[in-house]
């Protein structure tokens, strides 16, 4: 697929119907999980296209994202999506400044399927590739210039809270990372799954818990606040989970009653980690919240009252994973004069900490556990 993009923008080159100017313009790919994704921002990092496939009735039957489903949904679109923004954009692949892809963490499928598929472009382009860490991209979304009436200035708090992450990040600055805090067993987007699941909802369960809980009295159902008042900003939710099942079985709770309880205790909890966060971040300019579980209207407000901190949530299509972030995240590492060899290895585990410059150490407070 790759090589077929590349082949024929090399074709237009050689019979003189494009120029092979090198632009600024970076293309992204997403394929770290279920979403299949790819955006061009120009040089001052103006979205110029845009494309999602979502693969959530792929898995749904299954309750949960199956990797080799994954993989199979990423190699099938990824082609297409990638030939769609660029004729939308109106740039051929040689008129880009370089290509980034996500090379992890996630499934380790789909990230070789994007991961490669960005090397086939590069190399047939003669571009650079830039290998995108999953988080750095979800970190560095908040700088995107025009989502906010201003970007925030490093360092900045960022609370990561999704189906696969749960963290309280430091961001100091591009590639400058340390964790504050992060979940000792179930993410909190995985936690809301569980419990959705329990109640009889859909898979993905968080948007369907928020529409039950709204119909809810969060103080008919006592559930734990895992955490609450610990010092410093790890998370737990397995002990909720099990509150939940507990309550479910017993069956004397209306299921909109626990729901509402649930979602309470979860944004009760995350508030009171963030608060912890900004003591532990003083000179913190700002909060970013990323991740699905962003887009909970109750979580949201419980953020916005627990630090004075001004609460930076972008859109909920750039907050879940995308490929505009990926894009962005490349977009500031060739500003920094930064890429990465066509033998970077795509790693299925990647923390932020191991972004840092290797000259400098990042100094992390130790968990209270």
């Amino acid at each position: 697929m790759a090589e077929d993009i590349a082949a024929s923008y090399r074709a237009e080159v050689t019979n003189g119907t494009r120029q092979h100017p090198l632009g600024q313009s970076v293309l992204g790919i997403e394929s770290s999980c279920d979403e299949t994704a790819a955006a061009v921002l120009d040089g001052e990092g103006r979205i110029l296209a845009e494309a999602v496939f979502t693969q959530s009735e792929e898995h749904a039957r299954f309750g949960g994202v199956v990797p080799e489903i994954a993989a199979r949904a990423h190699l099938q679109r990824l082609g297409g999506l990638v030939r769609g923004v660029l004729a939308e954009a109106g740039l051929g692949v040689g008129e880009l400044g370089g290509i980034a892809a996500t090379a992890g963490p996630g499934l380790i499928g789909g990230l070789v399927v994007g991961a490669t598929f960005g090397k086939g472009l590069a190399m047939g382009a003669g571009l650079p590739f830039i290998g995108v860490n999953h988080l750095e991209a979800h970190a560095l979304t908040a700088r995107l210039p025009g989502l906010f009436p201003q970007a925030p200035a490093y360092p900045y708090l960022l609370l990561l809270v999704s189906g696969g992450h749960c963290q309280c990040v430091a961001v100091e600055g591009l590639g400058r990372y340390r964790r504050l805090g992060t979940t000792l067993d179930d993410a909190v987007g995985e936690a809301f799954d569980k419990a959705a699941k329990l109640l009889g909802l859909p898979w993905p369960g968080g948007a369907h818990l928020e529409r039950l809980a709204a119909t809810g009295d969060a103080s008919a159902v006592k559930l734990p606040r895992p955490m609450l008042g610990r010092p410093g900003c790890d998370f737990s939710f397995s002990g909720l989970k099990t509150a939940v099942a507990q309550a479910v079985a017993k069956g004397l709770y209306r299921p909109q009653d626990i729901a509402a309880a649930f979602q309470t205790s979860v944004a009760a909890v995350v508030a009171d980690r963030a608060r912890h966060a900004h003591a532990m971040l003083p000179g913190a300019t700002a909060l970013v919240v990323a991740g699905g579980v962003a887009a909970n209207q109750t979580v949201r407000a419980s953020l916005a009252a627990a630090t004075p901190l001004p609460l930076l949530a972008p859109p909920l299509r750039l907050c879940t994973d995308n490929a505009v972030m990926v894009a962005w995240a490349g977009l500031e590492r060739l500003r920094a004069g930064q890429s990465d060899p066509m033998a970077l290895a795509p790693r299925p585990r990647w923390p932020l900490d191991e972004l840092r410059p290797p000259d400098e150490v990042a100094v992390t407070p130790p968990s209270s556990h």
